[in-house]
């Protein structure tokens, strides 16, 4: 009766922040909460009607450390995979390594613990927490990125924002190019009576002969989109200036009525470009892009880094209580 209760107080909750700002970690947490509590409801009943299913409860309970080789294995082949076409770098290692530490840590913890030395056993308790920690938050961005996913955009924005990314010698290259294709889809099937301005945000990198915006605003104009409803930012360094850069260009223009911005990013950047819209106080929904399937868990990790650096202060406090917790068994086990 409890779990059904929090099941059903979690859901509620979360309905309610999602419709008044869907750009929240919490929320996503909530949902996770309720369906964790949900799944407790429906094994409750099932082992009271079913007996016997009690059993096959414990035998997947038994197998869900498997899942996380398995995981891990998908990871290296994938970060094989992504080396081999993308080349060699950390970006583009990111579920390589993912991988490995998945088959590396929890080995390391039932070594640590059957060597049966408390500063060992310290040291696992310590990499339960931290690995605790970042699955527990994982979990939340990744429903969060399914929650997001899903929500259609508000009609009638003030402009349509496509970010950049690199060009290759001063030219679109596919990854941008599915942005731009996407921006373009989404302004002229918009319920507005006129197709609204479309910004193309990007500087200019070191390693780049012009801006990204500019390129961005000739890959638009020569793919059919008149010129007079294209702008180029060129200014924006980050995702942070892309917004706000973009966003005081649509202000500029004397039709613009305060509404919100539609942003076209490819599918892996969509959830951070959302919670870093609602934290710098920027008015947007975010859109995504298709993106190769092999360029994707590497992109999406390293996203999920970004968010963690957004959230310093709780990973500062999460890993100074590991760090207590541990240091705290080490001493009871030697006292």
């Amino acid at each position: 009766m409890l779990s059904a209760i929090l099941a059903v107080g979690c859901w509620w909750w979360f309905r309610r922040l999602w419709e008044r700002e869907p750009r929240r970690l919490r929320a996503a947490a909530l949902a996770l909460l309720a369906g964790w509590f949900a799944l407790s409801v429906t094994v409750e009943a099932v082992t009271y009607f079913l007996p016997g299913a009690g059993l096959l409860v414990l035998v997947v309970l038994a197998l869900l450390p498997l899942s996380v080789f398995v995981l891990a294995a998908m990871l290296v082949r994938n970060g094989l995979r992504m080396v081999r076409r993308e080349g060699r770098s950390l970006g583009n290692s990111l579920s390589l390594l993912a991988g490995i530490a998945l088959f590396v840590l929890p080995v390391v913890a039932v070594l640590l613990v059957l060597s049966q030395e408390p500063v060992a056993w310290a040291a696992a308790l310590l990499i339960l927490w931290g690995s605790a920690q970042l699955g527990v938050q994982f979990a939340i961005f990744y429903t969060f990125t399914a929650l997001y996913e899903r929500r259609p955009p508000r009609p009638d924005p003030d402009a349509v924002v496509v970010l950049g990314s690199g060009l290759i010698r001063g030219k679109v290259p596919p990854l941008l190019r599915s942005r731009l294709d996407r921006g373009r889809q989404m302004a002229e099937t918009t319920a507005a009576s006129t197709l609204p301005l479309l910004i193309t945000s990007g500087g200019k990198g070191p390693d780049e002969p012009r801006s990204e915006g500019e390129a961005m605003a000739e890959y638009l104009v020569e793919s059919g989109y008149a010129r007079g409803e294209v702008l180029a930012e060129t200014r924006s360094r980050s995702t942070e200036q892309n917004l706000r850069f973009s966003r005081a260009l649509a202000d500029e223009r004397p039709d613009a009525r305060g509404r919100q911005l539609l942003v076209v990013t490819n599918g892996y950047h969509v959830p951070r470009t959302a919670l870093l819209s609602r934290r710098i106080g920027v008015d947007a929904d975010v859109a995504g892009a298709p993106t190769a399937r092999y360029f994707v868990p590497s992109a999406y990790i390293r996203e999920f880094i970004a968010v963690l650096r957004m959230h310093t202060v709780l990973n500062v406090v999460l890993a100074t209580t590991g760090l207590a917790l541990a240091v705290l068994l080490g001493a009871v086990l030697i006292g």
